[in-house]
C-alpha cells in the first residue's frame, strides 16, 4: 500500500512538472512583447519551455499554467488568456472587478517601443510621433498629460541628464502649445543648460500666453540683471 501511494504521488508530482511545459507551435506565437497600456509592457518569455513574464522592472513572474492558453498571473491578480485571431493578444479573464470590460493586450511589433523607451533611446521623433498617436486615439490618457510629461522633464534635470530634459520638455510644448508651464519649464532647462538665448526665448513665450506666469517673469528679471 505504502508503494503504490508513493508511486501515485510521483505520478503527481511528473504530471504536474510536464504540465507546466508549453508546446513550441505555442512558444514562437506567445513570445514577445504587449502593450499593458499606453507606456506600459508585459514581457512573455520562456525558459525550458516554461512561461515567464517581465513586468514593471521585475523579471522571472512565473504565471501558474491553467491549460495550454491560460495562465494565473499572481502579480496581477489575473488569469491571463492567449488569443490568436484575429492577432496574438493576452486577453483578462472576466471578473467581478472588472465585469462587462474586456482588456485586450495586443502583441507589439518588432522594434516598436514605448514613449518611454524611445525617451531612454534618445530617439524623440518616435517618442513625440508615439505621444501624438496616443492623443489621437485617446485624449485623455494619462501618459500624455501635461503635468506627468513634465515630471519626466524634471527628474532627467534633477539627474543632470540636460539634454534628454530639454528633448522631453520640448515635446510637451509641441502636445500642448497654448501651456504657458510647458514653456516655462523649458526655459528651466535651457538656462541649466547655460542657454540663456533659448531660455529668454521660452520664458517669453510663457509670459505671452499668460502674463501672469510669476515663475517665467521672476526667471527673467534674474537672467537680464547678470
Amino acid at each position: 500500500m505504502k508503494k503504490y501511494l508513493l508511486s501515485l504521488f510521483l505520478l503527481v508530482i511528473c504530471i504536474s512538472c510536464s504540465s507546466s511545459k508549453n508546446s513550441e507551435v505555442f512558444i514562437e506565437n506567445a513570445e514577445g512583447r504587449y502593450l499593458f497600456n499606453a507606456n506600459e509592457v508585459l514581457e512573455v518569455y520562456f525558459k525550458d519551455k516554461e512561461l515567464f513574464v517581465k513586468w514593471r522592472n521585475r523579471d522571472d513572474i512565473k504565471p501558474l499554467k491553467l491549460n495550454d492558453s491560460s495562465f494565473y498571473m499572481k502579480a496581477l491578480n489575473e488569469k491571463i488568456m492567449f488569443v490568436n485571431l484575429p492577432k496574438m493578444h493576452i486577453e483578462l479573464a472576466e471578473k467581478t472587478e472588472h465585469k462587462g470590460v474586456k482588456y485586450h493586450f495586443r502583441k507589439m511589433i518588432a522594434n516598436e517601443k514605448t514613449p518611454n523607451e524611445y525617451f531612454e533611446a534618445k530617439n524623440y521623433k518616435k517618442a513625440l510621433e508615439t505621444f501624438l498617436e496616443i492623443k489621437k486615439q485617446d485624449s485623455l490618457s494619462p501618459v500624455i498629460r501635461e503635468y506627468n510629461i513634465n515630471k519626466i522633464g524634471y527628474n532627467y534635470l534633477e539627474g543632470n541628464e540636460i539634454g534628454k530634459a530639454i528633448e522631453v520638455l520640448k515635446i510637451n510644448t509641441y502636445l500642448y502649445p497654448k501651456s504657458s508651464n510647458t514653456y516655462d519649464s523649458l526655459g528651466d532647462a535651457y538656462l541649466k543648460a547655460k542657454d540663456t538665448t533659448n531660455a529668454v526665448e521660452n520664458y517669453t513665450k510663457a509670459l505671452s500666453i499668460n502674463s501672469e506666469n510669476n515663475s517665467a517673469l521672476r526667471m527673467l528679471k534674474k537672467i537680464t540683471k547678470k
